[in-house]
């Protein structure tokens, strides 16, 4: 069952673990997940390349859960208004790539869209105190972006609690989300320092029973948030 009340945890199985070959039969195999996340990379922002509008066009037709679309490019201030064109329910780009991050929230949300904008590991959150209302989700980088199958980076965490302290304090409904090397023994970690969205990549497609998977993430989250 899909939930995406403001109270929620929110499990986001990433494709970069999913067998492209067989797109459509995996994203069947997580008909339970909130959402499923889509990393678009570019081999300039980040050393790796995975694919574009034309292929997200494709998994947006044949998903049976919405899209969350995480853009590791260069001029996301050109190109992410074409992913929320498409019917992404939620497009994230990257602070540190981005021109004008308020204004291309703004136009992503005019087109439809929830507007996510990342930030690296070693990149502070403090500059996005004051502008927690222009923002739908904000991901907190538990890897450095660019591959999948990383180690959690728990010096991560006291960056996400300040984030989390903060959007608190300010009644902020901004989402909290967390990628990179997430899985049973890191997602009770990240829920108890703020984070209520997750990426997870081979924790469930590396699983026999990846709706089971995705419960058992959601259990340990929601007893520690």
């Amino acid at each position: 069952m899909q939930r995406h009340d403001e109270d929620s945890i929110r499990i986001n199985p990433s494709i970069l673990a999913a067998d492209f070959v067989n797109m459509q039969a995996e994203l069947a195999r997580i008909s339970s997940a909130d959402f499923v996340h889509v990393d678009v990379m570019d081999n300039h922002f980040v050393p790796n390349l995975t694919f574009g509008l034309q292929m997200v066009e494709r998994i947006q037709a044949t998903s049976p859960v919405p899209l969350d679309v995480h853009l590791m490019i260069t001029n996301p201030d050109r190109w992410a208004p074409g992913y929320a064109e498409l019917g992404a329910a939620s497009v994230t780009f990257h602070l540190e790539a981005a021109q004008e991050p308020v204004a291309l929230a703004r136009r992503l949300r005019a087109i439809g869209a929830r507007a996510g904008v990342a930030v690296k590991p070693a990149t502070p959150v403090e500059g996005l105190f004051d502008l927690l209302d222009d923002f739908d989700q904000i991901l907190v980088m538990t890897v450095e972006p660019g591959f999948g199958g990383q180690s959690f980076m728990p010096e991560t965490m006291p960056k996400l609690r300040r984030l989390a302290d903060e959007a608190r304090k300010r009644g902020s409904a901004v989402w909290l989300q967390v990628d990179g090397g997430i899985g049973e023994s890191t997602i009770a970690q990240a829920a108890e320092a703020g984070a209520d969205t997750f990426v997870a990549g081979s924790a469930v497609f590396g699983a026999g029973d990846p709706d089971a998977a995705i419960a058992g993430l959601r259990d340990l989250a929601e007893h520690r948030h």
